[in-house]
């Protein structure tokens, strides 16, 4: 068996080099594909042996990719290297016998670093918790207003893979980085990227926070020109100042107060400058104003301050920012404000998914009917519901774990008033927007910002958030 040693670089002979691709999807089937492409002896491995899976397998086997249904346990005869879909985790068998043979692992993101060319665009890389994909599309707008050929890549829709390998030619990309990814790429180096936020999440496939954290603060490593952190989360502090940089990068803050030297902020309502201008300790530069940043949520212009500081890091212009903050128009379902009825505005925040996103959005309303509840995955709500108490008129709970949400608002916020919905039926979101919609009074928001995964009602958030915007419209009609 092979080392599992495999050479950086487009150059590399991939020719007869055993390679099992660990997982089909959106990320494992690329792969296949491309790694078939250059020559190598590809072997994938899938848990799964449904008719979706045998269909994909049919495809591959076409080529003549061989594929294993039902077999992601064991390492195929002669394996060199193994290149996983981001979903498998650490812990699998198949990977505790790569390493029992010293044959190394990595992910798409870390195969598409490995093959880009000798002038492959450098990366802005972004991760977080929570607001990944907004600071990344946000960062592309502003590129693109700099007059820079980019795009928005990761995970994100556009595999990295495709965007390195494809005819296109960037200036520069915009990378969305999970903790997934990042798991698995341990060579990968940006220009410039940022860690927006840290919160519980995925700990069952991470196993701990600190494990989880670790693999976030991997975005930082080998950093040539900026580590971008939050001011208001120390821990995004600490990742930068663990990370092992590139002589004379920095560390640049952003803050929705007013931003010391090396820090973006906000000052009278104006994003400003204070890291990448002359003489820092007493100047500053206006970026944009914060009516630029669609929506103008607390958290949404963090976002955006952690957008400009990396394009800002590249060399863009002030009035790049400002432009491609007008530019930037956000996915649905991202507090996007659905309709105005009887003085009441009702926003839809379905991709809210977990209690930091929720956190976020509670906090950019003063009086709110809070519909919330789905898939906990693990999740508590005390700390949620005793910071977002005072704002909330009324909660309706729905889906499989609102009854942990109860829990806590009898404990944190005993005199809101709560109906809990025990149908799961696909009315029950007409329900809680008709019970939500009696709560309220004029003057108050109407907010979906579930703190829960959806798949107990709906396939993903996307319908979820579809089903609140039809009950609001049905209201207005």
């Amino acid at each position: 068996m092979g080392s599992g040693k495999v050479t950086e670089g487009q150059g590399l002979s991939w020719e007869g080099k055993h390679v099992t691709v660990a997982g089909l999807g959106v990320s494992g089937i690329p792969a296949a594909k491309v790694l078939h492409g250059l020559g190598a002896l590809v072997t994938v491995v899938n848990d799964g042996d449904d008719e979706r899976s045998r269909a994909q397998a049919a495809d591959l086997e076409a080529l003549g990719i061989t594929v294993r249904l039902g077999d992601g346990a064991t390492l195929p005869d002669g394996t060199e290297l193994i290149v996983t879909t981001p979903g498998w985790k650490p812990d699998k068998p198949l990977f505790t016998a790569a390493r029992e043979a010293g044959v190394e692992v990595w992910g798409d993101v870390e195969l598409a670093w490995r093959l880009r060319g000798p002038d492959a665009a450098p990366w802005l890389a972004v991760t977080g918790t929570n607001g990944k994909t907004t600071t990344v599309q946000m960062l592309a707008s502003i590129l693109k207003a700099g007059g820079l050929r980019t795009a928005a890549v990761g995970n994100i829709g556009v595999s990295v893979l495709d965007a390195v390998l494809g005819d296109e030619q960037y200036d520069v990309l915009a990378v969305e980085l999970s903790s997934y990814q990042l798991h698995w790429a341990p060579s990968v180096r940006a220009h410039s990227a940022v860690v927006l936020n840290l919160a519980p999440d995925h700990l069952d496939w991470h196993g701990s926070m600190e494990a989880y954290a670790a693999d976030k603060g991997r975005i930082y490593e080998g950093n040539r020109v900026a580590c971008v952190y939050n001011v208001a989360d120390k821990a995004t502090e600490d990742l930068v100042r663990e990370a092992d940089v590139e002589e004379g990068c920095r560390a640049i803050g952003f803050t929705l107060g007013s931003p010391g030297p090396s820090q973006l902020g906000v000052v009278d309502g104006i994003l400003v400058d204070r890291a990448f201008v002359e003489d820092r300790q007493r100047n500053a530069q206006e970026l944009a104003e914060i009516s630029d940043v669609n929506p103008p949520a607390p958290h949404n212009i963090a976002n955006a301050l952690a957008a400009a500081a990396l394009a800002r890091a590249f060399g863009v212009p002030a009035k790049a920012v400002r432009d491609g903050l007008r530019a930037f128009t956000p996915d649905a379902h991202r507090i996007a404000h659905v309709a105005d009825v009887d003085g009441v505005a009702y926003i839809d925040d379905s991709k809210a998914t977990n209690t930091h996103a929720a956190e976020a959005s509670l906090a950019a309303y003063e009086s709110i009917v809070w519909i919330a509840g789905g898939l906990a995955k693990g999740a508590t709500f005390d700390e949620l519901v005793a910071k977002s108490a005072k704002r909330l008129r009324g909660v309706v709970l729905i889906g499989a774990d609102r009854a942990l949400i109860r829990e806590a608002l009898a404990r944190h916020a005993p005199e809101v008033p709560v109906v809990d919905l025990a149908r799961t039926d696909t009315g029950a979101m007409l329900a809680a927007v008709q019970e939500a919609q009696r709560l309220a009074a004029a003057g108050d928001t109407v907010l979906l910002a579930p703190a829960c995964a959806s798949m107990d009602m709906f396939a993903n958030y996307n319908k979820r958030g579809d089903a609140f915007a039809q009950a609001v419209r049905e209201l207005g009609a």
